[in-house]
């Protein structure tokens, strides 16, 4: 794999193969372009998703590598042992606007999409919309979203998630979570930067 499988598109997603030698690294310039480096407005990631379907289980499986390498900076929602999912979404939701004051949320789930593009990860701006591709309304999740094409839409798409392989979803979730614990590192140590910086001009 070479850099030409990051194709970037300002106006639509960034697309990321997710076995791509520089994902992570793609993944992890990308967030930072897009999240805020206001200190006051605290950075949310969203994991939806279920264990109970293999191709739906993208989110929580994030969530929970993330939370094993205790990520530095931000806050992780939606895990195995606790997964954000349609029936708990919209209270979980209200949880983390009443917890957080103005939130920066990262809405992460998995999508189904075209046959060529199984195993990219696209991040964009705006919300993610969880349910979509099974028929289900659900409220919009994310200032932006990060989603991972985990097998193909257009026919009996919630039969399409159940049977999706967890080997691809494993290697997906791990490059996402790798690539969200770099941007956190990289994301700390330019807030450390900035305070020294505002600390040096206030003398």
């Amino acid at each position: 794999m070479n850099l030409k499988a990051h194709l970037f598109d300002r106006k639509a997603k960034t697309y990321i193969l997710h076995d791509d030698v520089y994902a992570v690294q793609s993944l992890a310039t990308e967030l930072l372009a897009n999240i805020p480096t206001i200190t006051s407005r605290p950075i949310v990631l969203l994991c939806i998703g279920t264990d109970r379907s293999t191709g739906d289980s993208l989110g929580p499986l994030i969530g929970t590598l993330l939370e094993e390498k205790r990520l530095p900076s931000f806050y992780v929602y939606g895990t195995l042992d606790e997964p954000i999912h349609a029936v708990n979404l919209e209270d979980r939701l209200k949880e983390i606007q009443m917890k957080h004051a103005n939130p920066f949320i990262v809405g992460i789930d998995a999508c189904l999409g075209r046959m060529k593009n199984v195993g990219m990860i696209q991040v964009g701006n705006g919300p993610v919309k969880p349910g979509a591709g099974v028929n289900k309304e659900l409220p919009a999740v994310g200032d932006i979203h990060i989603t991972g094409i985990v097998n193909v839409s257009g026919f009996m798409e919630f039969f399409v998630l159940q049977n999706t392989r967890l080997n691809l979803v494993m290697k997906m979730a791990r490059t996402i979570a790798d690539g969200i614990y770099l941007t956190g590192l990289l994301y700390q140590k330019t807030m450390i930067q900035e305070e020294k910086t505002n600390e040096t001009g206030t003398r």
